[in-house]
């Protein structure tokens, strides 16, 4: 499935909360979702390559899965 990350994920990624976790961390994360998300969800207990907690919010379009935000831990 094809991922589309927000300009918002990749800003807040730069963010001292989000330090640990990269952008491959979150297209893995997005591609591990099962099924169909019809309306922004937040999903919880992903853990980066560098052992960071995070979670994402995610929905998908047409076109990919969408991920909205990334929420450190």
């Amino acid at each position: 499935m094809r991922v589309i990350v927000t300009e918002h994920v990749k800003k807040r990624l730069e963010e001292a909360r989000q330090h640990g976790i990269s952008l491959d961390d979150v297209i893995k994360a997005a591609q591990e979702l099962p099924g169909r998300i019809p309306k922004a969800t937040r999903f919880r207990g992903f853990i980066s390559e560098e052992g960071c907690l995070f979670d994402i919010v995610a929905k998908d379009l047409k076109t990919g899965r969408l991920v909205i935000t990334v929420i450190g831990k």
